[in-house]
């Protein structure tokens, strides 16, 4: 086998997570009196983290208390509401539990809020990833490579041993950052066009595909 880690981004990458997003989004908005933001955009403010998104949903000009209002009520609306809509992506439960069967070993790290990344993974991939963190305080997110550089040591793999699976412009930096190969994804939050500008030479279209480019088997 090619890798001995396969690292996977979260929301748009193993996850659709856009649906409770925009709902718990607009909750927030709506509760603040303030202008709903459609799906498709709020598709393209994911990938930095919770604080980003509600950064590029609140109309410009607003005031900073409102803002960190919206947030505070965003973190704890979404913790009940983050796994309403949201269903893993076909044939991604199967491309795990093929991985772990070839003992290639699995991990998330996601811009998501941790506890939400542990809800997540453990309502939809239980048994299936051997680690997986979010956002956590003092430790900066992506597309910095410390939390990737994290799991490398966790597990003691080198660099060239793992690899890094991701749908957007974010995770290609952090794979760049982190000095991983990377492997793209287009049904996620980003189309192919736009992550080819981004510099991504390869984009899949189907999760079968990432057993292939590591060089295990299908079930």
């Amino acid at each position: 086998m090619k890798y001995k880690l396969a690292i996977f981004d979260m929301d748009g990458t193993i996850l659709n997570t856009l649906d409770d997003l925009a709902d718990s989004m607009n909750h927030c908005l709506r509760a603040h009196d303030l202008p709903e933001r459609p799906l498709q955009e709020i598709r393209m403010f994911l990938g930095n983290g919770i604080h980003w998104l509600v950064e590029c949903s609140v109309p410009e000009g607003t005031d900073a208390e409102t803002l960190e209002k919206v947030y505070q009520m965003f973190l704890v609306y979404y913790k009940d509401h983050c796994a309403i809509k949201t269903r893993a992506y076909e044939g991604i439960p199967q491309v795990l539990q093929s991985l772990r069967r070839a003992g290639v070993l699995t991990a998330v790290v996601s811009n998501k809020a941790d506890y939400a990344v542990k809800i997540l993974c453990g309502d939809y991939f239980d048994g299936l990833l051997d680690f997986s963190v979010g956002e956590l305080e003092g430790r900066r997110r992506k597309p910095y490579p410390d939390s990737v550089n994290a799991v490398l040591e966790k597990f003691r793999i080198a660099k060239e041993d793992a690899v890094y699976i991701g749908d957007s412009e974010v995770d290609f930096q952090t794979a760049q950052n982190a000095g991983l190969d990377v492997i793209m994804v287009g049904w996620g939050f980003r189309d192919e066009a736009f992550l080819k500008e981004c510099g991504a030479s390869l984009v899949i279209h189907d999760p079968a595909k990432i057993l292939e480019l590591i060089g295990v088997p299908e079930a």
